[in-house]
Order: structure tokens, then C-alpha cells, then sequence
């Protein structure tokens, strides 16, 4: 499915701060079968604690007019894998949220930009422990793949830096840099998507 972007996209009252306490409120999650079927929901850290639960999440990777992959560094300031280099964007959709308008609200959200294209790319189920942190990522991830036109803007809080790079200078990049733990498996479930996406000319 393909779907283009509207301009803006708010923000979920579930990312902002309550006006009497200045707490964050509680985050859940789709807890999903070895199918992606819903089978109920659990708060975002615990449902990250080892072993992990499974939960839906979604990748985003998001190309320009030159066919370059853009990157964001996370944020030092994030409980996981901070510092790291991973794809355009990740997160999870809230409970009942479908994965689709969560991956546009997220993109939004950390970077200030919405996808002209936006298009699913498939699922891919996978178990990544993050050494440094001590959580699991056990998540029936669905991807999406798109185009962009619009130079970031992003959310300091979220993003300690972006770059666009050719499959090149990925590769590069990726024997220099610390990536996110699940960053080459979403990467290697997408390339087929991303391949259409970019042409053969590409590289991906």
C-alpha cells in the first residue's frame, strides 16, 4: 500500500507531558503473536526487560532525489541505545494505531519532516539484546520505505544527528560507526522494497 503523507502530523497525547505533574505518561504497546496477532499490551520499558515481550513495532527508510539513505545518530539523552547510528526511523504504534499512520507520526515527530511517499516493504520478526543497556528487543517489526524532499529538522531529544548517505558510504560508515543492534536486519528485510524504490542504479 501506498500512501502519501499530509503536511503536518500531530503529535499523540500519549508523548506529551501531563500539565499538573510535568510526569510523562505511561506508554504501552502492542503485545503480538509469532503471527502479529494482538494479543494484548504491556508498558514500553517493561515490555523491554529481558527476556523481552513481543511487541509491534515499525523501521522507516526514508531516500531523497539522489537515491541516499537518510540516518539519524540517536540521541545521547535516550534509556536505549543511545549515540547510536540506526535507520530513518523507528518506534512502536500505540494500541490500536496502525503501524502505517504511526511510522508518519513518528517521523514527524523526531525529525520534523513528512515522507511525499510512504509505502509498506513487509514484517520481519527478530530477538536483538543491547548489551550496553541490558534490553531486548523482541519485536514483529513492519517496515515502510519513502521519499522525502524536506531537509530535517530534528528533535534534540530524540536525535543527536542526521546524514544522507549512498549504499557507499553506508558501508563505510557501518565498519566505523556503532549502529543499532537491529539496524542491518531491517535493513536486509527492506532492500527489496528499497531496491524498487531507488532503481538498480542505486546500489542497495
Amino acid at each position: 500500500m501506498v500512501m502519501p503523507t499530509s503536511p503536518t502530523s500531530p503529535t499523540s497525547p500519549a508523548t506529551a507531558n501531563t500539565e499538573a505533574t510535568g510526569a510523562l505518561q505511561e506508554i504501552l504497546l502492542e503485545l503480538v503473536d509469532e503471527h502479529g496477532t494482538t494479543i494484548g499490551t504491556a508498558e514500553k520499558l517493561a515490555a523491554h526487560q529481558p527476556p523481552g515481550l513481543l511487541h509491534r513495532a515499525f523501521s522507516v527508510f526514508l531516500f531523497d532525489e539522489r537515491g541516499r539513505l537518510l540516518l539519524q545518530r540517536r540521541a545521547l539523552g535516550k534509556y536505549h541505545s543511545p549515540g547510536v547510528w540506526s535507520n530513518t526511523c523507528c518506534g512502536h504504534p500505540y494500541p490500536g494505531e496502525s503501524p502505517l499512520a504511526a511510522a508518519a507520526r513518528r517521523t514527524h515527530e523526531e525529525l520534523g519532516i513528512s515522507p511525499s511517499l510512504l509505502a509498506e516493504a513487509g514484517t520481519v520478526r527478530y530477538n536483538h539484546p543491547d548489551p550496553a543497556s541490558g534490553l531486548v528487543e523482541q519485536e514483529f517489526n513492519h517496515l515502510f520505505v519513502g521519499l522525502v524532499s524536506a531537509a530535517p529538522e530534528p528533535d534534540p531529544e530524540e536525535v543527536g544527528e542526521t546524514a544522507f548517505v549512498t549504499a557507499e558510504e553506508l558501508a563505510a560508515r557501518h565498519a566505523e560507526a556503532p549502529f543499532s543492534a537491529w539496524f542491518m536486519t531491517v535493513l536486509d528485510a527492506a532492500r527489496p522494497a528499497i531496491r524498487e524504490l531507488t532503481g538498480p542504479s542505486g546500489g542497495w
